[in-house]
């Protein structure tokens, strides 16, 4: 046993929880991934979209891919903004307001649409008025995405965001080492303290995101399919 060990004999279950948040936090950002490249299946097939999958880069650190999530959201926001406005400049008024309106019922939402979708995008099918009726008509797109967003973008500016988004298999004192070059008491609980702190609202944020891009995707594919 060496002389730091004797100083600090609870230094090895600090890594390990390190390594366990590390891990946490590479789960939440995985599972968003797969929830988005999902949605961008879907778009791609029925909106004409040439939306790029995201693929997680192991070999890089958690800012690059959060950037690079964050990059592809924002692509994602952009292209149903770009139909919408197309159809506010389409549709009467009185007919866009209704698309927006929580009180109307979905089929008849659709239908509308439906009628200059073909127009904006070259070809439509009901499934491309579904999809747009979904994303503009919930809180996927501007809530809660925005939520993720910005909690995304916390993380990627943050000491963590130097990590790899693998660190977790290479070893304990890898992942030490990439956070302070040290394994002293106060610079472990410092970062667990960091990990835990963004994983409060990470964690339930991401969850929330999963949930409403599933929830959309599940309908759509098990009805137009």
């Amino acid at each position: 046993m060496t002389f730091r060990h004797l100083l600090y004999p609870n230094n090895p279950k600090r890594r390990d929880e390190v390594i366990h948040l590390h891990q946490e936090l590479f789960n939440c950002m995985s599972a968003n991934v797969g929830a988005t490249n999902r949605l961008i299946q879907v778009l791609n097939s029925n909106l004409h979209c040439k939306l790029a999958k995201i693929d997680l880069q192991y070999d890089r650190s958690i800012k690059e891919n959060c950037d690079m999530f964050i990059l592809r959201m924002t692509e994602i926001q952009q292209e149903v903004q770009k139909i919408d406005e197309k159809l506010k400049a389409t549709l009467e008024p009185n007919l866009y307001q209704k698309l927006h309106d929580i009180r109307e019922s979905e089929p008849e939402k659709i239908e509308i649409a439906q009628k200059v979708l073909s127009g904006i995008l070259g070809q439509a099918t009901t499934a491309a008025g579904a999809i747009i009726i979904k994303l503009i008509g919930s809180n996927v797109t501007t809530v809660i995405v925005n939520k993720l967003l910005a909690l995304l973008a916390q993380i990627s500016a943050s000491v963590l965001g130097t990590i790899g988004v693998a660190a977790f298999g290479l070893g304990i004192d890898v992942i030490v080492g990439a956070i302070l070059g040290a394994v002293e008491r106060d610079q472990l609980e410092a970062s667990i303290k960091e990990y835990e702190s963004y994983l409060d609202e990470f964690k339930p944020a991401s969850e929330t995101y999963q949930s409403a891009i599933r929830s959309i995707t599940f309908q759509l594919e098990e009805k137009f399919h």
